[in-house]
């Protein structure tokens, strides 16, 4: 199961625990059974600290990890393979006694937490979005006694998935009952758990001294802009909905410069660290509300609390542009999705369309190709606007066709979950329907910037923040960059140059006034 490098990657991890471990495997006959024992085998003739055991279970084959002699609460129903093994290690370690990175104080509000809360996620292994969520609740569970939690691979699960109708991934129960679904924090999980944690953060915050800088937004330019700024030794915080912003939605990246292969969550996970080493008031699961002029600037929270500072870089990024037709939201993770990688899986050998005939849209198509049925790409103008050799590959695919001139007009379901959509032919005019069990859109993104509406930084007619050739907007001591700006190209370096150009221009800025 695992290779010679795999092994000694693990072996050296495992190093880290300093007491002793069970590992508890349920399994039978079948062949995914065998393959998680003797993955399970594998990994614990790795360290001296694993015992190894069988025990029976509602969910077969599954493993438990737990210190040794105490009950497990710590669960994974499948084979933690693919983006979930990080998550088996890290289970390994905790329970092992390796400490979390996880702030002190967030550790201490999960110890805190009163009640039974009983953790149910289903994930699929080629989810990048899912690791998050689990290890979060792993490690809820590993230091609350009171909380559990089991990892389903719903492809092993399909009756699950079916009686559940679960159709987007991760989806999280919570007693029995639906939670939430999509990436998640920690920190926004032990939020709806302790409900009155936003308002003691939002009473910590409102204590917070006047930055110099204060970053808004944490994806690459965001990151690029704090680290530029605490550099020069000046103050400098950085709050954001969520750390690596639509980079953790994305999988593969190939052409950020220096580096062959990378993936998302691994650049955003570098990006933070690097971050991190430097200082910078790291506040996260904050959604930005406007921007005033006062004496300082004044950035209001969704939560309440204000933030002050010298000099603001905006660096908000973007998000996926939605179809806005009837049906959409109704339909949202119950067959409207917007992450290919993430949901395809349960798609398996069914019939799904792609709205968008870019290269996200087209390279979408490819990727679900191998998964389904039939995959159609619906575009709205006459041509697709994909890379050549993206379009190559999708006509050579048999189970791709491709309709340009196709105006989407309604997602259509039986109340449940999506069975079709409707499209006109912008050419004849003429309605069509399409008998499909999944849409996947991809048509492009939106400047996440309707908090700055009514502000004095100005717009253009797309949302974005008019900047200059240094990332100054026209509210003096506001700077943006990224995505959520007039730069053209929205590329990931592209972004980060632009964080640092904002970052050095706000620093000269503060040194001329």
């Amino acid at each position: 199961m695992l290779d010679a490098n795999l092994k000694t990657q693990l072996d050296a991890y495992l190093k880290n625990m300093v007491s002793p471990i069970e590992i508890s495997v349920s399994s039978d006959d079948q062949p995914k059974s065998q393959e998680l024992l003797t993955l399970a085998q594998e990994i614990s003739e790795l360290s001296s600290k694993i015992t190894l055991s069988e025990a029976p279970s509602n969910r077969t084959p599954s493993l438990s990890v737990a210190p040794l002699g105490k009950a497990p609460r710590v669960h994974f129903a499948g084979i933690p393979l693919g983006h979930e093994f990080t998550s088996l290690v890290l289970a390994l370690l905790h329970a092992g006694g390796h400490p979390s990175k996880v702030d002190a104080q967030l550790q201490e509000q999960i110890r805190n937490l009163s009640g039974e809360y009983h953790f149910e996620t289903y994930v699929s292994l080629s989810c990048q979005n899912c690791p998050d969520v689990v290890q979060a609740l792993n490690l809820m569970a590993t230091l609350n006694p009171n909380i559990s939690h089991v990892m389903i691979d719903g492809a092993l699960f399909q009756n699950e998935v079916e009686q559940r109708q679960v159709m987007a991934v991760p989806a999280v129960y919570l007693n029995g009952e639906l939670f939430d679904q999509g990436r998640m924090s920690l920190e926004q999980i032990i939020g709806k758990l302790d409900t009155g944690a936003a308002e003691r953060q939002a009473a910590a915050l409102n204590e917070q001294a006047p930055y110099d800088v204060l970053v808004v937004g944490g994806g690459p330019a965001g990151a690029a802009a704090a680290i530029y700024a605490a550099r020069k030794g000046i103050r400098t915080g950085l709050v954001a909905e969520r750390f690596g912003g639509q980079v953790m939605d994305t999988m593969g990246i190939e052409n950020f410069i220096s580096v062959p292969y990378t993936e998302g969550p691994k650049l955003a996970a570098s990006l933070e660290q690097h971050v991190k080493q430097y200082g910078v008031d790291l506040i996260n699961n904050q959604q930005v509300a406007g921007i005033n002029a006062a004496e300082l600037l004044e950035v209001p929270l969704a939560s309440g609390a204000t933030l002050q500072s010298k000099t603001v870089i905006l660096a908000t990024g973007a998000r996926w542009r939605e179809l806005n037709v009837p049906g959409e939201q109704e339909y949202r993770n119950k067959g409207v999705a917007y992450c290919p990688h993430c949901d395809g899986p349960f798609y398996k050998g069914k019939r799904v369309a792609v709205v968008g005939g870019g290269n996200s849209g087209i390279e979408a198509a490819i990727d679900l190709a191998g998964l389904v049925e039939h995959v159609t790409v619906v575009e709205f103008a006459d041509t697709l606007r994909a890379d050549e050799v993206l379009q190559r590959k999708a006509q050579s695919m048999s189970n791709i066709e491709i309709i340009t001139n196709a105006q989407t007009t309604a997602v259509v379901g039986d109340g449940n979950k999506v069975n079709g959509m409707d499209y006109i032919d912008r050419h004849t005019g003429e309605q069509h329907h399409l008998s499909v069990a999944g849409i996947f859109v991809q048509i492009g993104l939106v400047p996440n910037t309707e908090f700055l509406q009514g502000s004095a930084v100005e717009l253009s007619p797309h949302g974005e923040v008019i900047i200059d050739a240094k990332g100054a907007t026209s509210l003096p001591g506001v700077f943006a960059a990224g995505d959520a700006t007039t730069v053209p190209y929205k590329q990931i370096v592209i972004s980060m140059g632009a964080g640092a150009t904002a970052a050095l221009a706000a620093f000269d800025h503060l040194i001329r006034s």
